[in-house]
């Protein structure tokens, strides 16, 4: 068991209080971290703020040079990642190398935004005595920005925070999720060795009550939260004045239309419905195939979902790994189990063992089961037919949560028709709603959140816009 000291502004530190991190597929300690005291978050804000005096005019290149640096030290140390993530949260190794290759791409990507932030020219002479008047207007970083993050996604979560912040100029201290904080650990690592100055990044592991600290204090300009709905409007009344970025829950919905390359979306949906066992806020949780094909997807989708493999995450051949933990498989259980006594029929799956339960697919539910109306978070989906395609946007639209979507179709009108009605963040044609490329704008609407990721997004986000108007009429 290797102990591993929180990074607060330049520097390792130890506590005494420490937290142990076990291994969700066998219960085996994986590491201890030191926690950070409430002093601890007192001084990793201040020197923050410090810090923010010399990140805010940093050139572009310099802050390009730092997040290529990351970027290059990611790819060099991806196994080592990739191990750590999957010892830590149960995810199938080859997904979590997929993960360490995405979060060296985004560092590369931001370092390419870092230099290209610009700004608009603005007519100003639009009125008598306006005359000889110039408008410059651009986006300056705000300051100190809190990231809290989930345990699902331990080093991209991280990235989509960190990166763009440095890239706009901004410091950020990160409080990583209990489940996974060694790969938010070994990331610092990372960080501590580039050229960025001490104070603008910290990673903070520590208890709820010491983050409080992180939220409520008014020298921290920005909070971007990435978890549950419940958690994350929570936080927002307790940030107050500051901004806001909330990436919560989701209940993903597909569409499978009469015309749909039906192949292409039992492959997806059955992907995107049991990857990393359902613990993604866009996993797909509900299908709506049409009447017409219904019955030849549903045998397909099983076929496919009965060849998915269950096992130890760290084995090369392994599908389906464990949920995080066992209480959050009883859960699911709970949820399946409720469904079926209200008449919904399991047509494979719905199994639980320890902390692993079964790739599950149901039919003939109702959208008041929790397994449609909540946010499963576990490998489980609903196949359910329809017949009328406005029908079916009114069954994705019935829901508090509106991340993203996905359609298979070639109809043109259709699309037209879904993209102007459906509330969501995001709609994919002919892919899954767990389709996500890290430069894209990301987000939801209702319940699944505040503002948006993706990069350039994010710089937005974390930045203030500031008119200069200029009068050279002397």
């Amino acid at each position: 068991m290797t102990h591993r000291p929180f990074y607060l502004a330049g520097a390792f530190k130890r506590s005494d209080k420490t937290l142990k991190v076990n291994n969700p597929y066998n219960g085996e300690v994986v590491g201890e971290v030191s926690l950070a005291s409430e002093e601890d978050i007192d001084l990793a804000i201040e020197r923050a703020v410090e810090a923010f005096k010399t990140t805010r005019a940093m050139p572009s290149y310099e802050r390009a040079n730092v997040l290529t640096q990351i970027a290059t030290q990611l790819n060099s140390r991806a196994e080592e990642f990739a191990k750590t993530m999957t010892l830590e949260n149960g995810k199938p190794i080859q997904a979590s190398r997929k993960e360490v290759g995405r979060a060296a791409a985004l560092f590369s990507w931001a370092a390419e935004e870092a230099k290209r932030i610009g700004g608009e020219l603005l007519s100003l002479d639009l009125l008598k005595g306006a005359e000889w008047r110039m408008g410059f207007y651009r986006r300056f970083p705000i300051g100190p920005i809190t990231a809290i993050t989930p345990f699902n996604f331990p080093l991209n979560l991280i990235a989509h925070k960190v990166a763009p912040a440095i890239a706009a100029g901004n410091p950020v201290l990160v409080k990583p999720a209990p489940q996974t904080p060694i790969t938010a650990l070994l990331l610092a690592e990372i960080i501590a060795q580039s050229s960025l100055i001490p104070g603008a990044v910290s990673v903070l592991p520590c208890e709820i009550a010491v983050a409080q600290k992180l939220i409520t204090d008014n020298r921290i300009r920005m909070l971007t939260f990435t978890g549950s709905a419940k958690v994350g409007w929570q936080l927002r009344q307790q940030a107050t004045k500051k901004k806001v970025a909330l990436e919560l829950g989701g209940n993903a919905g597909v569409i499978v239309h009469q015309d749909a390359p039906l192949e292409l979306a039992v492959e997806r949906c059955a992907y995107g419905a049991f990857l990393y066992s359902g613990q993604t806020c866009i996993s797909v949780q509900r299908i709506y195939a049409h009447q017409s094909l219904y019955q030849k997807f549903i045998a397909s989708l099983i076929e496919r979902t009965k060849k998915l493999k269950s096992g130890d995450p760290i084995k090369e051949d392994t599908d389906l790994g464990p949920m995080i933990s066992q209480e959050a498989a009883e859960r699911v259980e709970n949820w399946v189990n409720e469904a079926k006594s209200k008449g919904a029929k399991i047509l494979c799956g719905g199994k639980r063992n320890g902390s692993f339960y079964e790739a599950t697919v149901l039919t003939d539910t109702t959208p008041e089961m929790k397994i449609n109306c909540e946010e499963v978070f576990g490998p489980v989906v609903t196949v359910e037919p329809y017949q009328d395609f406005q029908q079916a946007l009114a069954l994705m639209n019935n829901s508090r949560y509106g991340l993203q979507a996905g359609i298979f179709t070639y109809d043109i009108r259709l699309i037209h028709l879904a993209y102007l009605f459906l509330e969501v963040g995001g709609l994919m044609i002919n892919e899954i709603p767990t389709y996500r490329i890290d430069s894209m704008p990301y987000g939801g609407t209702k319940e699944s959140g505040l503002g948006r990721e993706g990069i350039r997004y994010a710089m937005e986000e974390m930045m203030e816009p500031k008119l200069l108007v200029v009068n050279t009429s002397n």
